[in-house]
C-alpha cells in the first residue's frame, strides 16, 4: 500500500494560531493543534511565530509533512526596517485608528476610482490606511519602513527562513488597498504617497505555486486570505454564500468576475482560486453574542437556550451591534444601541434573542448588498463559532428566507491553507477535491416576523447613523 501523503495548513487568525496535519488525498484532518494569541489591536508579530513554533517545535512534528501553506487574518500592517524588525507593532484589520486616514484617501481620489481601479474603497482596515496613519504619526518610524508585509506574508517568510525576496498572493495582497484586482499589480504611486516613499513589498504568487521550501524540505504554498481560505476549505460552488460569524463577520462569494462597489461596502477581493471573492465585513459578529451572555452571567449553551425561548422578534427590542465601532456600514466610531426596552419585554430571554437578531440583522444588509450587485445566493452556508448556536441557525433561514446549510465544525481557513498545499505540490490544474460533511440544515418558516425584524433594524440604524 502506498504510504499517506499529509499536508498541513496553518491557520493565523486575530485570536490564535491554528495547525492541521490533513491527508493530502481524501482531505481527512489526521490531527489539530491550537495556541493563543494575546488579546489587543496592535502586537507584536513574534506572538505569531511563537504559537506556531510551540505547536510544530519548529516543525519537528510535522517532519512527515510534504506541504503546507497559511491562511492569515488579512489587512494587518507589518512593517519592517531594514534588519527584518518590526519599526511598530503589527496594526490588525480591527485597529481603526486610521480611520481618518482613510478618509482622506476616500476624498483624494474618489470612491469610484477607487473600486474601478483598486477594487476596494478604503477604510480603516486596509494596509494602505495604516501605513499613511504611520506616516502622519510617526514619521521617523516611518522613513526606517524597508518592506511591508501581511500577517500570512510574514508567517511565510519565517517559514522559509527570512529570505531576500518575500511572497504574497492574490487574496491578501487585494485586501490592501495599493494592489490592483482589475489589473492585477501593485499601485506603488498608491504607496508611495501614504507611506512617503515605495518600500519593497512582496511578489504576488499564483494559487497554486510554491513560494519555496522548509529547512525540513517541506513544500511552502503561496498561502492567502482567511476568507479566502474559508472559501476553498469549504469548495464553494456557483449559488453559495458563505456567512462567517467569528470575531469578525463575513459575507463571501467565489465569483468568476469581479464585483465593483463605489459605496465600498462589497470589498472586490481575489479568491485562492484565480477566481474573486466579493466581500462584506462586520466587525462585531460572534462577541455580541459572548458578550450579551456574560451580561445575562450564563455560559453559551444556556444563551442559546435563552435565544430559542424568547419572542420571535425579541418582544420589540431592536439591538444595533456595533459594539466595537463598524466597518459595514463604515462607522468607525459607533457604539452600540438597545432600542424599544420596556417593563414588560426587558426579559433575559428577549435580551438574548434580540443579540441573535441584530447580528443577523447586520450581516443580513451585507447580504442584501452582494444580491444588489449580481451575487446569487441560493444557499447559505454558516460558520464561525457563532455558527454553533441552533437559535442563530433557524433565524438566518427565517430572517434571510433562504436554506442555510451548517458544515460540520471544522477549521475551515486552515483546512483551506492544506487544500492549497496539496495544490501546491501536485501538477493538477486545480486544487483536490476535497468532500465537506453537512452537520445540519434548516429551512426557512415562513415566519411572519422577519419582515417586520428587518425594517425595525433598518429604521433604527437609519435613525441612529443616517445609513
Amino acid at each position: 500500500m502506498a504510504s499517506r501523503r499529509v499536508v498541513a495548513g496553518i491557520d493565523s487568525s486575530t485570536q490564535s494560531t491554528k495547525v492541521l496535519r490533513v491527508d493530502a488525498d481524501t482531505g481527512e484532518v489526521l490531527g489539530a493543534t491550537s495556541a493563543p494569541h494575546p488579546d489587543g489591536t496592535a502586537v507584536d508579530p513574534e506572538h505569531w511565530w511563537r504559537a506556531l513554533s510551540s505547536q510544530t517545535h519548529d516543525l519537528g512534528d510535522l517532519d512527515d509533512v510534504q506541504a503546507l501553506a497559511v491562511g492569515g487574518q488579512q489587512h494587518g500592517m507589518v512593517a519592517l526596517d531594514a534588519a527584518g524588525e518590526p519599526v511598530y507593532d503589527a496594526l490588525l484589520w480591527n485597529d481603526v485608528r486610521s480611520a481618518g486616514q482613510a478618509q482622506r484617501l476616500r476624498d483624494q481620489w474618489g470612491a469610484e476610482t477607487w473600486a474601478r481601479e483598486v477594487g476596494v474603497v478604503p477604510v480603516a482596515s486596509f494596509t494602505l490606511t495604516k501605513l499613511a496613519w504611520l506616516a502622519e504619526e510617526h514619521p521617523e518610524l516611518a522613513a526606517r519602513v524597508d518592506r511591508v508585509l501581511l500577517p500570512h506574508d510574514w508567517l511565510t517568510w519565517r517559514l522559509l527562513g527570512r529570505p531576500d525576496e518575500a511572497v504574497t498572493d492574490r487574496s491578501d495582497a487585494s485586501g490592501t488597498a495599493y494592489w490592483s484586482v482589475t489589473e492585477g499589480r501593485y499601485r506603488e504611486d498608491l504607496v508611495s504617497a501614504a507611506l512617503g516613499h515605495l518600500p519593497r513589498l512582496p511578489t504576488v504568487l499564483g494559487p497554486a505555486d510554491q513560494a519555496g521550501t522548509t529547512t525540513a524540505g517541506a513544500i511552502v504554498g503561496a498561502g492567502c486570505g482567511d476568507n479566502a481560505g474559508a472559501a476553498l476549505g469549504l469548495g464553494l460552488r456557483p449559488g453559495d454564500v458563505a456567512i462567517s460569524i467569528g470575531t469578525s463577520g463575513t459575507v463571501f462569494a467565489s465569483t468568476p468576475e469581479p464585483v465593483v462597489d463605489p459605496s465600498g461596502t462589497i470589498a472586490g477581493f481575489a479568491d485562492a482560486t484565480g477566481g474573486y471573492l466579493p466581500l462584506a465585513a462586520t466587525i462585531n459578529a460572534a462577541r455580541i453574542l459572548s458578550t450579551t451572555a456574560g451580561l445575562l452571567g450564563v455560559d453559551l449553551g444556556r444563551f442559546d437556550q435563552l435565544a430559542q425561548s424568547g419572542a420571535p422578534d425579541a418582544g420589540g427590542l431592536t439591538l444595533i451591534p456595533y459594539l466595537d465601532g463598524e466597518r459595514t456600514p463604515n462607522l468607525p466610531d459607533a457604539t452600540g444601541t438597545m432600542l424599544g426596552l420596556t417593563r414588560a419585554n426587558l426579559t433575559p430571554e428577549n435580551l438574548a434573542r434580540a443579540a441573535v437578531l441584530g447580528l443577523l440583522c447586520s450581516l443580513g444588509s451585507a447580504l442584501e448588498e452582494l444580491g444588489r450587485h449580481g451575487v446569487a445566493a441560493r444557499r447559505l452556508v454558516l460558520i464561525g463559532g457563532g455558527s454553533a448556536s441552533t437559535a442563530v441557525q433557524q433565524a438566518a433561514a427565517d430572517l434571510f428566507g433562504a436554506e442555510v446549510v451548517i458544515p460540520a465544525p471544522a477549521e475551515y481557513v486552515a483546512l483551506g491553507a492544506a487544500r492549497q498545499a496539496a495544490w501546491a505540490a501536485s501538477t493538477d490544474s486545480a486544487p483536490p477535491d476535497w468532500p465537506v460533511t453537512v452537520a445540519a440544515t434548516r429551512e426557512p418558516d415562513q415566519a411572519g416576523w422577519a419582515d417586520e425584524v428587518r425594517g425595525r433594524f433598518a429604521a433604527a440604524r437609519s435613525t441612529m447613523h443616517g445609513v
